[in-house]
């Protein structure tokens, strides 16, 4: 199986405009700038946002795949995926995953956190960075 996306730009770095696109998803000729990168608050995506937003959804999911595997449904999960961006080394320090999950039967709260944990290491785009990982978990 292979995924594409298409990433189109025009100008220079500051002022230059350029668009993201994915075949099978709502990112269709996304707006992206200098300015949706690196000013706080300007519509629009960035790189960085993309590759946390992949990090939360296959997290997520990778909990609910373990869970199933267990004979287990999830109630309701939800994972915030929050990315260090180093300004000055222009690189990516690392990620923290801030999972948050209503209790689930049969599963208690030690129990959920080893899923967790495992899903942290499991989960496809973990596996792709090469960046530190942290994780929180709220189980309640």
């Amino acid at each position: 199986m292979k995924r594409t996306a298409k990433a189109h730009w025009k100008g220079n770095l500051k002022e230059g405009k350029g668009e993201i696109s994915t075949p099978s998803s709502i990112l269709n000729q996304t707006n992206y700038s200098f300015k949706t990168r690196f000013d706080p608050g300007v519509v629009g995506t960035n790189p960085e946002e993309l590759i946390a937003a992949a990090h939360a959804g296959c997290f997520t999911m990778a909990i609910s795949a373990a869970l199933t595997q267990a004979g287990i449904t999830a109630n309701d999960i939800e994972t915030e995926a929050i990315l260090d961006l180093d300004m000055v080394g222009l690189k990516i320090d690392g990620i923290h995953l801030d999972v948050k999950a209503a209790v689930i039967d049969g599963v208690s709260e030690e129990k959920f956190k080893e899923v967790a944990e495992g899903a942290k290491a499991g989960c496809i785009v973990s596996k792709a960075l090469s960046v530190p990982i942290t994780l929180s978990v709220t189980y309640k």
